[in-house]
């Protein structure tokens, strides 16, 4: 195994620091804890919040018990997706800690430089490794179990769906000749051999949009996300807020989507006309669109650059609809 430390840098620290400066004390979950990054600058800046720290690399667990260790029973953890917070939510333990609901829900979605740095994990073109790419490297299945099995029809759908991948059925086509595959980097040359050359020299290197396409498809991760939006906003107390941190296009899509229907309630009426259709609202919307980093950040953290944040804050139901 290598030694390379799981140090997780946080995007939007500030950001993500401010926009939590006002939410209810109590139970903050991180949902994604990684190295413990934005759960360190949480901690500092809200004394009266504890962590519940959610990942599924144990991994990024170990390294997030050592880097919080200094706030002692102010953080717990549990290895899970995060799919399953509001299974999570059930459990006495973690329910007598939140009885009013969470004070919050951060998402920073997609791979951590640590995994992508450690070439055992298989996320990264640029490593030699093995062809894995699991979060949870414990079960499931792996990049090189879709490569070497799927077919060459379901290799360019997936291409095409999770990286907008316009020579997708060229690539399925020599990944299917080029059977079995069994490295990272066996893997990159037959992509970029099947890519024309002119093409090649633009746009970074040629076979990232394939390792995100395999990593998204072997993590599920358009598939789980809207069920843990879906749960954080139900699970957050009034007043508390949910961020969700995207990376990809097709994330920062379904975070758009679930945070629109929460904050419009799924209302039909026409919008310059009363809602007459029963739509109750959950969540507002705390700012239009997206947050992105600072150019200064940017120039320390270039994996931040193609960072997108969305923020709601829950509201109180009841009140909504008697004042409706």
């Amino acid at each position: 195994m290598t030694s390379i430390p799981f140090r997780h840098q946080p995007v939007m620290g500030h950001e993500v620091v401010a926009l939590l400066a006002d939410v209810p004390a109590g139970l903050f979950v991180d949902a994604t804890v990684g190295g413990g990054g934005h759960s360190a600058l949480i901690l500092d800046a809200r004394p009266d919040v504890r962590i519940l720290g959610l990942d599924q690399d144990t991994s990024a667990l170990e390294a997030a018990a050592d880097n919080l260790a200094r706030f002692g029973d102010r953080v717990i953890f549990r290895h899970t997706r995060f799919d399953f917070l509001g299974q999570i939510m059930s459990d006495p333990t973690i329910h007598a800690l939140a009885p009013e609901g969470l004070s919050g829900v951060l998402f920073d979605l997609g791979v951590s430089s640590p995994q992508l740095d450690r070439a055992e994990r298989g996320f990264s073109y640029r490593n030699d490794g093995p062809l894995d790419m699991r979060m949870d490297p414990t079960h499931g299945q792996s990049a090189a179990d879709i490569v070497n099995e799927a077919t060459m029809g379901d290799i360019a759908h997936m291409l095409r769906d999770y990286a907008d991948e316009r020579f997708a059925g060229r690539i399925a086509r020599a990944i299917v000749a080029m059977r079995p595959i069994e490295s990272t980097t066996q893997l990159a040359a037959i992509v970029r051999d099947a890519i024309p050359a002119p093409a090649r020299r633009t746009g970074g290197h040629p076979a990232k949009r394939t390792f995100q396409a395999l990593r998204i498809a072997v993590n599920r991760e358009l598939d789980v996300l809207p069920i843990a939006l879906d749960a954080a906003i139900e699970h957050t107390a009034v007043g508390g807020r949910v961020l969700a941190m995207a990376y990809h296009s097709g994330e920062d899509r379904i975070v758009k989507d679930r945070f629109r229907q929460a904050a419009t309630g799924g209302c039909v009426c026409p919008p310059a006309l009363p809602c007459v259709c029963g739509a109750i609202k959950t969540v507002r919307l705390v700012k239009q669109g997206s947050i992105t980093p600072k150019q200064t950040e940017i120039e320390t953290n270039p994996r931040a650059e193609s960072a997108r944040m969305r923020v709601v804050e829950k509201l109180a139901v009841r009140s909504q609809m008697a004042g409706s």
